[in-house]
């Protein structure tokens, strides 16, 4: 078996992850000179450069990035065997999430998560709307995209907007509609597409990419264009948008989970009217060569248990496995 300098591995894989010799030589408690010298003797064996060096600055090469995610996992994969061997059952993962989803959804799920599985020690990461499947980024991912066919993933949630407004904003809406209307579900008269116009649309530019993207969107599944002399109110995201409809602003498009805790939804009322489907569908994603990792399971067995019973997925939901 022939194997590279097995103590250069760690500290290659701390350089990596932290873009830093300084930053890798004290989470190791090495010098810097020492990080430097094993860095050397990896690239000196591999005959390959890892990093690119521009003063203080350190970037992976696109050698140095395959390797990396191949080294990475390696690394995780013997530490957890070996935690286990020595009967260390804590699980640390990094979950990359979006941060509207972490805010609105998972944190105020996590006391739960603790409570059943205080074995994982979860570290949530902000993402993009597009975050790179890696290993050097997250250990596992809420994504919507699948586009790594190294990945497996489990739907939690098909996407659809529908309006809301604040308690107060309700009654205003009703005094001013001057008929008896009643929130969604209680069987009165709806709230046409004409009547919502009427009042200021605050709308997320991030949801369809283009200012109003959400009411043209939403105003197109009625069959009928956005009003031209709507009151549009714009917002990069949606959390901003619905933090307006709660402070009486106007009327916001959201979606389930960013109305999935009790006492958080009770301030708004779901207007009687349709939703759309955005075709956004939100994934929990893991590398599928980690698939056996206990930790990983656990989080995806709870998350897709807390998805169906929070009413975000169906019991008959698909699992994804692989990308295609």
């Amino acid at each position: 078996m022939k194997l590279p300098p097995l103590k250069a591995l760690p500290v290659f894989e701390a350089v990596a992850r932290l873009n830093s010799f300084s930053q890798a030589a004290e989470e190791l408690a090495i010098t810097q000179s020492a990080v430097s010298h094993q860095i050397k003797q990896l690239e000196t064996y591999l005959g390959e450069r890892l990093f690119w060096r521009s003063g203080r600055k350190v970037t992976l090469t696109d050698e140095g990035r395959q390797y990396f995610d191949a080294i990475g996992s390696a690394l995780l994969q013997i530490e957890r065997a070996s935690e286990q061997l020595l009967g260390h059952e804590e699980s640390r993962l990094r979950l990359s999430v979006f941060s509207s989803f972490a805010v609105r959804w998972l944190v105020p799920r996590l006391p739960d998560l603790q409570r059943l599985h205080p074995q994982i020690d979860l570290a949530l990461e902000m993402s993009s709307e597009n975050p790179v499947l890696s290993d050097r980024v997250a250990d596992c991912f809420i994504t919507i995209h699948r586009d790594s066919p190294a990945y497996s993933y489990d739907l939690l949630y098909e996407e659809r907007l529908f309006p809301v407004c604040s308690q107060d904003y309700w009654q205003r809406i009703r005094r001013e509609l001057g008929r008896d209307v009643a929130p969604e579900g209680r069987g009165e008269s709806p709230v046409s597409s004409d009547d919502i116009a009427r009042f200021p649309l605050l709308s997320t530019h991030s949801i369809f990419d283009k200012p109003a993207g959400d009411w043209q969107a939403w105003y197109r599944d009625a069959n009928q264009p956005l009003p031209s002399g709507a009151r549009v109110q714009h917002f990069s995201h949606m959390l901003l948008a619905l933090e307006a409809a709660r402070f009486h602003q106007g009327i916001a498009l959201t979606n389930d989970y960013m109305l999935s805790t009790r006492k958080d939804s009770e301030d708004f009322v779901r207007l009687p009217a349709h939703s759309v489907v955005t075709g956004d569908k939100f994934y929990f994603a893991w590398k599928t060569s980690r698939r056996q990792e206990r930790g990983i399971q656990l989080l995806r067995r709870w998350l897709v248990d807390e998805a169906i019973r929070g009413g975000l997925r169906s019991e008959s939901a698909e699992h994804q496995h692989p990308a295609p």
